[in-house]
């Protein structure tokens, strides 16, 4: 198991050496400060060569390293150009954190009338100012304010709406689609 030259770690003390002969049970090493020493082969561990670990390292291609640390990674995610002339489409979040500053006290029946009444107002407003386009960003939830909203929009002429964009909103929000009379 042990042979001369090896590099060995005591188990239980901090001390370092190479061993020089082994005989039976018994290894005599030197340490790193010059000492011989007697252990049993038990209470010895052998170590890997510090040097020969770099010989290793030097083995695997450290360009390749580099290259790899250096070059930037392409993005995962497709990003969307916008047209110069693509106005923002105005978004509205019906979420009651955003409508109200504290909920506490409000029953879900009054959560729900305020959103449905924000949500009626947003839409007179874009029909009024001839608003092509707006979104809704209900989240996903259990999806009793989509159905709100679905029930509300479909009660309008001239509007169609859609699920909105999947990769920038998820399943969360609904774009609505005003049609103009010219």
């Amino acid at each position: 198991m042990l042979s001369k030259g090896d590099k060995v770690s005591v188990l239980d003390e901090a001390i370092n050496g190479v061993v020089v002969s082994v005989k039976n049970n018994e290894v005599l090493i030197e340490t790193e400060d010059g000492f011989m020493m007697t252990f049993f082969v038990s209470e010895l561990l052998k170590i890997q060569d510090s040097s020969n670990l770099m010989n290793s390292i030097k083995r695997i291609d450290l360009e390749e390293i580099t290259k790899e640390k250096t070059e930037p990674k392409p993005r995962s995610f497709v990003k969307e150009r916008k047209d110069k002339r693509e106005v923002a489409v105005p978004e509205f979040d019906l979420h009651i954190e955003k409508l109200v500053p504290n909920k506490r006290g409000m029953s879900n029946y009054d959560i729900l009338t305020l959103q449905t009444d924000t949500a009626k107002r947003h839409i007179e407003f874009a029909i009024r100012n001839r608003i092509p386009k707006i979104v809704f960003i209900h989240g996903v939830g259990e999806g009793i304010l989509k159905a709100e909203l679905d029930f509300l929009l479909g009660r309008y002429d001239g509007i169609d709406f859609q699920d909105a964009n999947y990769q920038k909103y998820g399943l969360g929000a609904t774009e609505v689609y005003f049609k103009q009379n010219k």
